[in-house]
């Protein structure tokens, strides 16, 4: 899913608390290229206003009455393949991320984050990416490089140690620019071993990047 120039990202919240929903509201329609199409309190029925309504992203809470998000999650993603999810929660816990991205929501963002990671994370999915809360994402990357069994610098799934180090902070959000700063490389060089690890491994996008770090369970690693 891709918006088009002018065209606005329709977005559909799902939370059980009324302020916050009323916040994000207020937030969202206050943005030139987004419009709230709807509102609810519960799992089950984010799955029926989903189905009603066909927004462009769903801004859904994990933890709510009736049906939990990640259930709901995964009946929308089956039904409505084209709406995608974003995961609002307070949970900075591996296994809800986990959770919900196995149930196929694109992006997940931590409820005390700055109102811009929110409006970023729409946006960014909006275009077809995936995004991960950085504070979530730091957690999560924090140690992976080298956990791997490596056998002459490459390590078991046919990457070398840096293409893998890449791949997997890609898949947790981070930019290009980002990641060249955390493995002191240049972003040229970050691009190289982006495109030579995606070539090697089949991987078309970033959504197909998260979906093999979720199977390999790097996801999962602190």
């Amino acid at each position: 899913m891709s918006k088009t120039t002018g065209e606005k990202i329709r977005v559909l919240l799902a939370d059980d608390h009324a302020m916050i929903r009323e916040g994000l509201s207020t937030l969202l329609n206050a943005q030139p290229d987004m419009e709230v199409v709807g509102e609810v309190s519960d799992g089950r029925m984010a799955v029926e206003k989903a189905r009603q309504s066909r927004p462009d992203i769903i801004v859904m809470d994990v933890t709510m009455p009736r049906m939990s998000g990640a259930t709901a999650t995964a009946e929308i993603r089956q039904h409505l393949p084209d709406v995608r999810v974003l995961a609002l929660t307070m949970h900075e816990d591996r296994s809800y991320l986990h959770e919900l991205l196995k149930a196929g929501a694109t992006g997940y963002v931590i409820k005390r984050s700055a109102a811009n990671d929110l409006i970023r994370a729409i946006r960014t999915i909006a275009a077809g990416g995936v995004y991960l809360d950085p504070t979530m994402a730091g957690k999560v990357v924090s140690g992976f490089v080298g956990k791997e069994p490596t056998y002459g610098g490459a390590s078991v799934n046919g990457l070398s140690e840096r293409e893998e180090a890449v791949l997997r902070q890609i898949a947790h959000g981070y930019s290009n620019k980002e990641i060249a700063a955390q493995l002191s490389l240049s972003v040229k060089t970050v691009e190289t071993y982006k495109a030579r690890s995606t070539e090697k491994l089949g991987l078309n996008s970033r959504v197909d990047i998260v979906r093999y770090a979720r199977d390999r369970g790097w996801l999962e690693e602190m």
